[in-house]
């Protein structure tokens, strides 16, 4: 009977204060009520049963316009959303902006919105809800509502005020005012603990999963881990609640607030929760290792130099290096992965290897060095030369990690940006290599007090001369002794093929045979560029036919193939472009042979010289072949072919052969469009985009008809689901180039414009 006595007062009080607020016009009464009302926030029951209806009506009550010039009441109306609870306020100050139009309440409502946020309010709500008791009233719909909109604040406002959002409730502001406040909310748990008080940490763990599972990990986590890092690396309290926040967070949230997380100080922020937390464990040792190959390096080395911190963790890095080098050996996967994952998974391999001790990688000997046979070889023979110098560069990490007597992989490949990463991750440097490099005496100051001799103006001398005519230059690369002059006759062989057509043409294809079989015995400098170059003049020349024949011969080994695809391709370019007369010097080959009567100083070479010789290949690849196996194991130059083929075709473009060159190609490569190499599959894709670009849409559809739209089908198909990357890119610009060549088809010659 005490309580409801009681009740009944403040009732009366709040309706009375409240009929006031929503009827008088006079000043004195509204500052009378509402200062009624705000001396009532102190009463638990004033704002446990009659908050949110008091401010509901101070939000629409008509005295409070924008005609209002009462200082006294503006802030006696802005004390009623700062000194309530806060998530009464927040919720409705969002519910009733998203639901309000352009008028003086929303008005109103933005701006004490805005002053609620500056004010702290959100640190008193978090906190609130940390102490114990005080989320305990709460329905599990209203915990939801109120942490639903914590984390969507910015979404709330912005799809209801468009531009007109202010900045306070933009995502770049808003979430880390929240990380700020989750932090406040951290540290006074701290205190709280070191008081011998009992803390929770669930509603702030639900938020923060919230925001990060909504796509805001990024922005929490700018402000929030770098502040954590720094507290826990000296507080161990610091430590176990940061850890028993991550602990709290949901499940369906586990894996964005991890990856959020990283690569912060894992191992101090999360403890051993990868050993007690099943959702933690597949995220950290299956799904950002194997799964996904988007993440930095950096976080692979977090991830991993987590698991390698702790006696109980280093199970798990076990048994993530077996399930790594089961992916890494796994030749389906070579295949049917695109080169940037099979990168991601080689670096996790590396860096598993290099965090691994000597007793472990005796225990795990057996695995790595399956690994390392499987995954050397299928990467060998994959015609994608990054993958291969992948398989190299892991080959011998893992060789020399194991360090079995006989087993040392060495291969020779060139050196770039990528191998040189690889090989890094291998590397641990220890103190000791830092105080030597330290300590390391500096002797390059010992002559300073010497001065040399000035040798600017100095000529290294030629002990042999360049060879000037053909012949000469034929006879020192096929029995010359002398570095110098062989690499002489290199040097000079591509200008005298084009000053002297004649006397090229009778040796041509002799001299063809030296150039292919010809190796850099003497490391001379540039010397496959010369050799291209010089096979490519003569190509021009007259041995286009000769290539063709040779390229199934026997004898030749599959680097000397793809040379021949190579010069094939560089020479129809060549032949395709325009001459210009620059200079009065030597004239490109073509000029005097087939176009010796034209007076014209500019013209274009003869198209389907060098793209209808060309496709010669195009029969000899569809039969069987005794010299090397073009459709099975030797799809690396299958891969080549096609490209070349496609190049070819391209280059015939308004050519009269072309229709005819085009069916021709696509009835070959629709045998091997479903091939499991992705090089040979982007050749594929390749050739066809070269028949687009090539055929006029009429001729598409006379000389095609039901496959031109079989074909568009497969390439759509390609574009949406092909592993490759490169393989759904020119997918795509087939399909623009077909729709844009059957377009144009189908317009009538017409004047542009009429007037």
């Amino acid at each position: 009977m005490g309580s409801a006595g009681t009740e009944a007062p403040v009732r009366l009080q709040v309706d009375s204060c409240l009929r006031t607020l929503s009827a008088s016009r006079d000043p004195g009464e509204i500052v009378h009520a509402l200062r009624t009302l705000t001396r009532n926030l102190e009463d638990g029951e004033f704002t446990r049963l009659h908050y949110t209806h008091a401010i509901q009506v101070l939000v629409s009550a008509h005295c409070f316009g924008g005609s209002c010039d009462d200082e006294e009441i503006k802030k006696l109306w802005c004390e009623m959303f700062l000194r309530g609870p806060p998530d009464q306020t927040l919720l409705l100050l969002l519910d009733t902006i998203s639901s309000t139009g352009e008028s003086a309440a929303l008005e109103r409502c933005m701006s004490v919105l805005e002053k609620f946020l500056s004010a702290g309010r959100l640190q008193v709500l978090l906190w609130s809800r940390c102490e114990v008791g005080g989320a305990c009233s709460d329905s599990p719909q209203l915990r939801e509502t109120i942490i639903g909109h914590l984390a969507a604040l910015p979404s709330i406002t912005c799809n209801h005020l468009h531009t007109d959002t202010p900045d306070a409730f933009l995502p770049q502001q808003y979430y880390p005012l929240l990380a700020a406040s989750i932090l406040d909310s951290l540290e006074k748990t701290c205190c709280a603990l070191r008081a011998g008080q009992d803390c929770s940490l669930g509603f702030v763990a639900q938020v923060l999963g919230k925001v990060c599972i909504q796509g805001y990990s990024s922005q929490i986590f700018e402000t929030l881990a770098p502040r954590l890092s720094s507290l826990t690396r000296v507080d161990p309290l610091w430590q176990r609640v940061t850890q028993r926040l991550l602990e709290k967070v949901p499940e369906r949230c586990t894996e964005c607030v991890i990856t959020g997380l990283i690569p912060a100080a894992v191992s101090r922020l999360m403890g051993n929760l990868v050993v007690t937390n099943k959702k933690a464990q597949f995220v950290l040792t299956h799904k950002l290792l194997l799964q996904q190959y988007q993440h930095t390096t950096a976080l692979l080395k977090s991830v991993l130099g987590y698991l390698a911190l702790d006696s109980e963790r280093r199970t798990l890095l076990k048994q993530v290096l077996r399930s790594v080098c089961q992916v890494w050996c796994n030749s389906s996967a070579v295949k049917h992965t695109s080169v940037e994952q099979q990168l991601y998974v080689s670096k996790a391999l590396l860096l598993c290897v290099a965090l691994l001790s000597h007793s472990e990688i005796q225990e795990l000997r057996q695995e790595m060095f399956q690994c390392m046979l499987g995954g050397v070889q299928c990467r060998l023979d994959s015609s994608i030369e990054r993958i291969r110098r992948m398989g190299m560069i892991v080959g011998e990490c893992l060789s020399h990690k194991l360090d079995t007597p006989g087993s040392q992989l060495k291969f020779q490949y060139e050196a770039d940006e990528e191998t040189r990463e690889l090989k890094s991750l291998m590397e641990s440097p220890s103190v000791e290599d830092e105080d030597d490099e330290q300590q390391r005496p500096d002797t390059s100051t010992s002559d300073d007090d010497l001065t040399p001799y000035d040798m600017s103006a100095d000529q290294e001398k030629k002990k042999s001369a360049p060879p000037r005519y053909v012949r000469d230059c034929l006879e020192a690369l096929i029995s010359s002794d002398d570095a110098e002059r062989v690499e002489l006759s290199l040097q000079q062989a591509e200008a005298l093929f084009r000053k002297n057509v004649k006397a090229t043409q009778e040796v041509s294809v002799q001299f063809s045979k030296v150039l292919l079989h010809l190796e850099d015995r003497y490391s001379t400098a540039h010397f496959h560029t010369l050799r291209q170059n010089a096979m490519v003049a003569l190509t021009v020349t007259d041995v286009v036919d000769y290539w063709t024949t040779e390229f199934y011969s026997l004898n030749y080994s599959l680097r000397q193939r793809m040379d021949i695809l190579e010069v094939l391709a560089l020479s129809a370019q060549e032949l395709s472009e325009p001459i210009i007369n620059k200079h009065a010097g030597a004239q490109p080959i073509s000029a005097v042979t087939a176009l010796e009567q034209c007076d014209d100083i500019t013209h274009c070479r003869s198209q389907p010289l060098c793209t209808g010789r060309g496709f010669l290949l195009l029969p000899a690849a569809q039969e069987p072949q005794v010299t090397f196996d073009l459709l099975g194991s030797d799809h690396l130059v299958l891969g080549r072919l096609l490209h070349t083929l496609g190049l070819l075709m391209h280059l015939a473009i308004n050519a009269p052969v072309a229709s005819q060159m085009g069916r021709a190609l696509l009835d070959f490569v629709w045998t091997v469009r479903f091939h499991t190499d992705q090089m040979v599959r982007r050749g594929v894709v390749f050739a066809v985009c070269g028949v687009f670009l090539s055929m006029p849409g009429e001729n598409l559809l006379a000389e095609l008809g039901d496959d031109l739209m079989e074909t568009r089908a497969w390439l759509a198909d390609v574009a949406e689901n092909d592993c490759d990357a490169d393989c759904r890119s020119l997918a795509v610009q087939s399909l623009n180039k077909c729709y844009r060549n059957l377009l144009l088809s189908s317009i009538p010659d017409q004047p542009m414009f009429k007037f």
